[in-house]
Parts: C-alpha cells; structure tokens; sequence
C-alpha cells in the first residue's frame, strides 16, 4: 500500500488512492504543477490528513477549495500561514469565535492547533491554480474528500461543521444519527449576516463533544506562531 499521507487515512483512503480516477488525477496535477502556479505547494496537499489522523479526528470544519493568492493555503480549510493577511472569512470566523466563546482574535490566520486537537480542517478539492477559485474542481479530489468525510460519518461520533450551500451538499453522506451537524450561512462578507453571526458553532460544537464524551476544543489561538508550530 503506497503511503501518500503517512499516517491511519492511508488505510482508511486506501480503495480510492488505488482507484484509477486517483491516478488520473495524479498525472493531471504533475502537468499542472509544472506549467502552472498551484496551492498549496505539493507538500502541503495532505497537510489537514497529516495533522489530524483518522483515530484521532473528532471534528470537521469542511471549506471549498484553498486560498488561490500566493502564500496564502497551508492545506487545511480557511487557514493562512503566519504573517498574511486574514482572508474576510477569517476575520468573521474571529469575530464569531469572541461572540461565541470569547476566544479573543489574533492577528495571524494559523489554525494549527485546531487540528492537532482533532479538528479535521478539510477542503473539499485539495489544490488550485493562482486566481482560479474552484479550478481544480470536478479533477478527482472530490472523491478522496467524499471517501473521507464518509468514513469519519461511518465511524461516528463526529462534528461535522458546513458553513454554506457548498459544505451543506455533502450532508447526504453524514449520517446523522452518529454524527451531529452543524449548518449556517458561510463566513463570507456576502453571507456572514445571513445566518453565520450568531450561529454558536463553537459553543454547540463543545457541547456535542461532552455528549459524546469526548473532549472539547480549545479554540483559542496562540497570540504568536513560532518555527516550531509550522506544519
């Protein structure tokens, strides 16, 4: 079994990894790397996987695809990499977080350690060309990242958080008698007041967790990111 993740989503990923639309993907994005710019860099594709193993995972906070300007995707859904910009989505995320839970805002976008508590920050396509959102969309990754969301529903005892009608599509493939969702309007400015401010994820997130027995999340983030904290 070939090891592209390094960890229990080897196994888990396994059939689809094996699949012949995966290996059509693969050569599709050798070509594009070559010829084109694409985030996150290729050793960054399976950052969210590697961070946050399948045993381990108790959360899912399911975005698009990456950031698509230079130096932004780090390879987990609506975070950026120290000292860039927060995204619009971000900063509303921040916002809602104070709101929420009084997680106080930070000025870096670096949600590593969301994940290494089990936050499983997964886009649905994994890579994109500079300035085409949703370009790689339709190549392949849907079906590693569907593979993926299906098995956490199966195992159960999952958080699933779908922010917008793209994330709230892949609800058919939760089960939601194991799992507990949680849906509202996207973070972005189009949409925040729509439904997303005011819609407690984390606080209801925290709560589904002590249902389950598990550990609640601590959401806030550190004030500065050190070398040793990069993925």
């Amino acid at each position: 079994m070939k090891k592209f993740i390094g960890n229990d989503w080897d196994e888990v990923l396994a059939p689809v990894f094996e699949s012949e639309k995966y290996q059509h993907l693969r050569e599709f994005l050798k070509k594009e790397y070559a010829t084109k710019q694409i985030f996150p860099d290729m050793y960054h594709i399976f950052t969210a996987f590697k961070l946050t193993p399948f045993a381990q995972s108790k959360v899912v906070i399911l975005g698009q695809d990456p950031y698509h300007n230079p130096g932004q995707a780090t390879g987990m859904s609506f975070s950026v990499m120290p000292g860039v910009s927060l995204p619009p989505s971000l900063k509303n995320i921040y916002q809602e977080l104070y709101d929420d839970v009084g997680c106080l805002p930070v000025q870096h976008g670096y949600l590593k350690k969301w994940a290494d508590q089990g936050v499983l920050m997964l886009n649905a396509v994994l890579t994109v060309p500079y300035g085409q959102a949703n370009g790689h969309q339709g190549q392949g990754w849907e079906e590693v990242t569907d593979a993926a969301i299906k098995a956490l529903s199966d195992r159960g005892r999952i958080v699933f958080i779908l922010w917008g009608r793209y994330a709230q599509n892949k609800i058919t493939l939760i089960d939601q008698d194991k799992n507990v969702v949680i849906k509202s309007a996207h973070p972005s400015p189009f949409s925040a007041d729509r439904g997303f401010f005011g819609s407690r994820p984390f606080s209801r997130c925290n709560a589904a967790l002590k249902d389950f027995g598990a550990t609640p999340i601590d959401w806030q983030l550190p004030e500065q990111i050190t070398q040793a904290d990069l993925a």
